[in-house]
């Protein structure tokens, strides 16, 4: 098994959301991953969708606040993009190489994960099995970010590193975590 804590950083210090944090930790057991998410901040101020009353497949989940995380495996330049909405809505997308070839990825009719929301906690935990995607030897490289959605203010965009001047969170560079 392979647990890692994780904590994202803001792309832009001067963000709104100065009193906000997002930790976590992901974990690789036998042909699953599992990812926790933990976003504290006073929920009051973030545009947090609400739930779907039938979870489903959709676009464009990064324009509110979503929480999101890339699958690479080791030495290969295709990858996968998990967007898991607040709402329940999902989708995953296969990509050949950096931001090219983007399709749905076709292995997945639902994702099983679950979201609680207090007052100034939002949590997110998935279970997800990999043997859909890679085989139980081939090591992982993973990003982890998120966006968040002030209600006032621009987006703002967190991840592990932000290894370039702009936000970007397809770059290999920041598939940092090894599962």
């Amino acid at each position: 098994m392979n647990d890692q804590s994780f904590s994202l950083l803001p792309f832009a210090p001067s963000s709104s959301l100065t009193n906000c944090e997002i930790v976590g930790n992901i974990t690789r057991y036998n042909h699953t991953l599992a990812i926790f998410y933990e976003l504290r901040c006073q929920l009051e101020k973030l545009v947090i969708p609400t739930s779907a009353s039938e979870p489903a497949r959709q676009d464009l989940l990064w324009k509110e606040t979503c929480f999101e995380f890339f699958l690479g495996v080791k030495d290969s330049p295709e990858y996968w993009e998990f967007n898991l909405s607040p709402t329940e809505n999902w989708n995953v997308y296969r990509f050949a190489t950096y931001r090219q070839g983007m399709q749905e990825e076709k292995a997945f009719t639902s994702l099983p994960f679950s979201v609680q929301k207090q007052s100034d906690l939002l949590l997110l935990a998935l279970e997800l099995d990999l043997d859909r995607l890679v085989s139980a030897n081939q090591l992982l490289e993973v990003a982890i970010s998120a966006v968040v959605k002030p209600t006032e203010g621009d987006l703002s965009y967190w991840a592990l590193v932000h290894p370039s001047s702009q936000a970007d969170f397809h770059r290999r560079d920041s598939f940092i975590l090894k599962l």
